[in-house]
């Protein structure tokens, strides 16, 4: 049986202003209705002998992931979180310890979750070729055929033929990013592939390899697995253990060192979707060879990418540059810059503000909230909860709400008081007084919640009860 793992722990930072911290790339539709993590998932369908996924994820993007997961109904067999991201290599280590629980011969498909693949059908052909190496116990990786001289890639070098197949490859050595004379040199020889980042090998294979070449990854993923712990449709690898494993790339820790390295070769389509001007080449483009998306208007504009997600937009006589609204940021580059993106997100950390952390909405496991009006020791919020939510029993230390129902039917708990509120009605929540809000309507519930005190930090919140186990 073949166990796809699904690898959604990364940031997306080069995608910022629209991917964030708490909303990454892989949980954003940004090439078609579905958002690339559903995305990786709904193109293995009709593959055989297809298990249900086990999805790795960071601890704070669990419920973004069990809902998108709902959305496309895909059960997963296990949703592991990392208290905190440690790279590929224990990852996949916890992945497999976790397939081999369920069977011994487990075959692992490593899929990251933010990755565009176009050719299914290609993507299925190889997935077969590779599965077929990796029952010879070879760790497999799929090497794309590069069709530019990129810089952004690492590169695999082919070696001697395995087999019939004009795909299968031995791997002759693993090269970090070049530069741009190296990757022209790589492009001309025709023997040399991009490092696409997705594997097929046993989870047998793959834990003594990394047992052989980094027995203290090992180590430490098998103690965080071995003492995690389930709650809801959770598994929550060890905090301590986990943090104290060593962080590298699946690349770094094994397949650069092993014997047993394989390559299907593949031109399936792929992009990484690593930066704004590769999102634009995979985009729907007009004559002019502009991408918009949103409420945009334009006169002679030309090669541009054009992205507006709140308000509308107007580009005149510019060429070749990135254009991205978001409610509380604008991003306009020229498309040869769009690496260095990471530079203004870097800058937002280092003066201590949250644009590159969360959005004006913030989506929790009961619905969301976003932010309308924020000033000195008052800020308002739109809630909405869903149908058959409910919010935490919960109390706030530095600050009072008053609640206005706009459309909806609240149950409202404040202190030994259990009220039904419904439009046009409001009420009013004290400092310190145990609180909780429930919709208890067949629709979304929408209010507005205007806090006032002396400190409106999210993390002013006592939690004693809550459905889904937050602290």
């Amino acid at each position: 049986m073949i166990y796809p793992v699904i690898l959604s722990g990364g940031s997306g930072t080069r995608l910022w202003p629209l991917s964030r911290a708490a909303l990454p790339k892989q949980f954003l539709p940004l090439v078609s209705e579905h958002t690339l993590f559903q995305e990786t998932l709904l193109r293995l369908e009709g593959f055989p002998e297809m298990a249900a996924p086990l999805v790795v994820c960071n601890t704070h993007h669990r419920f973004l992931a069990a809902e998108q997961l709902h959305a496309i109904n895909s059960i997963p067999l296990l949703q592991v979180l990392e208290p905190i991201g440690r790279n590929t290599a224990p990852a996949v280590a916890v992945a497999a310890f976790a397939a081999q629980k369920k069977d011994a011969d487990a075959i692992l498909l490593v899929l990251p979750a933010d990755h565009l693949i176009q050719d299914i059908a290609g993507f299925h052909r190889a997935i077969h070729s590779a599965v077929e190496l990796a029952e010879q116990d070879k760790l497999v990786t799929f090497g794309i055929t590069p069709d530019e001289p990129a810089t952004g890639f690492g590169y695999i070098e082919r070696g001697a033929a395995l087999g019939a197949k004009d795909t299968a490859f031995s791997v002759a050595r693993f090269v970090e990013k070049p530069d741009l004379d190296t990757a022209k040199t790589f492009l001309a020889s025709g023997n040399f592939f991009w490092n696409s980042g997705m594997f097929v090998f046993k989870a047998s294979v793959y834990l003594s390899e990394l047992l052989i070449h980094r027995p203290d990854i090992h180590q430490a993923a098998l103690q965080s697995w071995l003492h995690s712990t389930h709650d809801l449709d959770f598994c929550r690898l060890e905090e301590k253990d986990f943090a104290a494993c060593p962080s590298e790339s699946i690349d770094y820790a094994v397949m650069e060192h092993t014997q047993a390295a394989a390559m299907v070769t593949v031109d399936i389509g792929w992009n990484d979707i690593g930066s704004w001007a590769s999102l634009a080449e995979v985009s729907a483009l007009d004559a002019q060879g502009n991408a918009v998306r949103g409420d945009v208007y334009m006169a002679e504009t030309v090669n541009t990418y054009i992205r507006a997600e709140s308000r509308m937009v107007a580009a005149i006589g510019v060429k070749d540059l990135v254009i991205v609204e978001t409610a509380d940021a604008v991003l306009v580059m020229h498309k040869d810059m769009a690496q260095n993106v990471k530079d203004a997100v870097e800058f937002l950390k280092q003066a201590e503000r949250t644009e590159h952390l969360i959005h004006r909405r913030a989506y929790r496991p009961w619905g969301y909230y976003e932010g309308i009006d924020i000033g000195e020791r008052f800020q308002v919020k739109r809630i909405m909860v869903k149908p058959g939510a409910k919010l935490s029993l919960q109390m706030h230390y530095h600050r009072a709400e008053h609640w206005i129902i706009v459309s909806g039917t609240a149950k409202v708990t404040c202190g030994d008081k259990v009220e039904l509120l419904h439009e046009n009605q409001s009420t009013y929540i004290p400092i310190g007084q145990t609180h909780r809000l429930e919709n208890v309507g067949r629709l979304p519930l929408f209010m507005i919640e205007v806090q006032s005190g002396s400190y409106l930090g999210e993390d002013d919140i006592v939690r004693f009860e809550d459905d889904y186990k937050r602290n």
